[in-house]
């Protein structure tokens, strides 16, 4: 990441993740702000309300931790449970490709009371999975951790616990709010981690295996205090400070961390992109035997494919395919 000079703006930028550091304090962190990426994607499905609300969050997290791919690669973020809410995928494909859907079943939904609608609640009990593919000679990693009735802030802070070995807090928020053209779909978030130079200072206790004898004395490990404070500080941002459009991620970085000082680096763009193509849907096509071909034809005498993240439906005559077998 480069510095940069630039004058620092009150008004939030939509659809950007913002790098920053606290050197202090051994920090490095992320602040995502998304907008109309986000009003779109959710807007484009009709979600209800809960299921917009945890999607948004999906897309922020997501769009946190694919920031940190460079100029290609891919991250994806996969949830599968037992709730109303039984998938979610968010795919991020470097350096600012975003899209995500997320599967649901409606009369569950809408037997809903109003206190049921966290993310906890939607999701239900099943496993997060996060996959990195960064191209090259870099192999594909995928870390999984169990969603036992926790949001997806408490998954991923159990990720990076158990899979990452890194110390890191995120905080998810996401809003709707009422403009002059109706209410649109905003989100943000923040994720801090404790990356010090020297490795003693980033040990963490040992996890819990779940059958040590009664009595067993745990391994602990102290907190490093320069981690204690850094969360601290991080902890008192506010859901509204997230999506607040008047407020800019460089000032809500100033408000959190302006006693130790916060440099910020070059923000990264995200945007409302699906890699569906005409190309890809025929090649998917072709793999399939032609009597599995015949099952998809509809009434009309065609074979409708429509994509389940940006909702684009392609109509393809059978007969083209069976001429090239």
């Amino acid at each position: 990441m480069s510095e940069v000079t630039r004058p620092v703006s009150d008004l939030g930028q939509d659809d950007r993740v913002l790098p920053f550091a606290v050197e202090p304090l051994d920090i490095r962190g992320r602040v995502a702000r998304l907008g109309p990426a986000l009003d779109a994607i959710l807007s484009r499905h009709a979600y209800p309300a809960p299921v917009a609300r945890l999607l948004g969050e999906a897309a922020t997290l997501t769009a946190l931790l694919g920031a940190a791919l460079k100029l290609e690669g891919r991250f994806q973020l996969q949830t599968r449970g037992d709730g109303p809410v039984d998938m979610i995928v968010v795919d991020f494909d470097a350096p600012d490709r975003l899209r995500a859907f997320a599967r649901f079943d409606a009369a569950r939904i809408a037997a809903l009371s109003p206190a049921d609608g966290r993310g906890a609640d939607l999701m239900g009990a099943g496993h997060l999975a996060f996959t990195i593919e960064q191209g090259g000679d870099f192999s594909r990693y995928q870390g999984v951790v169990p969603l036992t009735g926790q949001g997806l802030e408490a998954a991923a802070h159990e990720y990076f616990r158990q899979s990452e070995q890194i110390p890191t807090f995120v905080r998810l928020a996401v809003a709707q709010s009422v403009t002059a053209a109706g209410s649109v779909w905003r989100a943000g978030g923040l994720m801090i981690q404790f990356l010090p130079t020297s490795p003693e200072r980033q040990r963490q206790a040992d996890i819990d295996p779940g059958d040590a004898p009664p009595g067993a004395i745990m391994h602990e490990v102290p907190e490093d205090d320069a981690w204690t404070e850094a969360k601290a500080l991080a902890a008192t941002v506010e859901d509204h400070e997230l999506v607040d459009p008047t407020l800019s991620s460089e000032r809500l970085l100033y408000r959190l961390f302006h006693e130790r000082g916060v440099k910020v680096f070059e923000a990264r763009p995200i945007a409302d992109l699906c890699r569906c193509s005409d190309e890809r849907v025929r090649g998917m096509l072709r793999g399939f035997t032609p009597q599995e071909r015949g099952e998809m034809v509809g009434d009309d005498g065609r074979i409708g494919v429509t994509c389940e993240f940006c909702s684009t439906k392609r109509v393809y005559d059978p007969a083209e395919f069976s001429a090239s077998e």
